[in-house]
């Protein structure tokens, strides 16, 4: 712990120095502090692993609350921001990725939409056109590697036990092309106000990999 505490102050006492410096050294120090708070936090375990059979369900939210409680506190005394985002995320659900640090990230400049094995059905196609239509000028459309719902769709025993969604990841691709072949969407393409990306998230880094470009 005290090796966190010396790390904490020596950032903030850099990050204050800092304050009235290049817009990019102001972000450089946020994200080095923000993954200094990641570290702080990841290495406090909520339960003990044995325990986690024996927890009800009324403990687990009983404890959400209690947190949710001590961050809206922390955001009355320390506002947020807020931009209208240029960008918008398809991301897996997969609670290993992180779109803070998969952006470096922090402001509130990203539609993000969450969908198990990150599919692209007509409801999220709809929230993306909408987002277009909001001013957003750059769609990343991801997927990501150690991919449960990936596997359930290889594997018969869980494609009998989620269909909808063994199905959704088949076609995952074909509504793809689909979203691209709506009118709005691909006028906007070939305007050049519009771009889209199909990139692959390694799990492990978080690390970015394009796959497609669009156009």
């Amino acid at each position: 712990m005290r090796k966190w505490l010396i790390g904490f102050t020596v950032l903030t006492a850099v990050g204050a120095g800092l304050f009235a410096a290049s817009e990019r050294s102001q972000f450089i120090v946020g994200g080095a502090l923000l993954n200094l708070g990641y570290g702080l936090q990841d290495r406090l375990h909520r339960y003990d692993f044995r325990e986690h059979a024996s927890l009800e369900p009324a403990d687990v939210w009983a404890e959400l609350k209690n947190q949710n409680a001590l961050s809206a506190s922390v955001r009355t005394y320390l506002p947020r921001s807020t931009e209208h985002p240029l960008v918008a995320l398809l991301v897996c659900m997969d609670a290993r990725l992180d779109t803070n640090e998969l952006t470096g990230d922090t402001r509130h400049e990203y539609y993000v939409i969450r969908t198990a094995g990150s599919v692209l059905d007509d409801q999220e196609a709809d929230m993306l056109e909408l987002a277009v239509s909001n001013g957003v000028k750059v769609i990343v459309l991801t997927r990501h590697t150690d991919c449960a719902a990936e596997k359930a769709a290889k594997d018969p025993v869980a494609r009998a036990r989620y269909p909808a969604l063994t199905k959704s990841v088949d076609a995952r691709d074909v509504n793809i092309k689909a979203f691209l072949s709506r009118p709005f969407i691909a006028a906007k393409l070939a305007s050049g106000e519009l771009l889209v990306e199909e990139m692959l998230i390694d799990t492990s880094s978080s690390n970015l990999e394009a796959v497609v470009a669009h156009p």
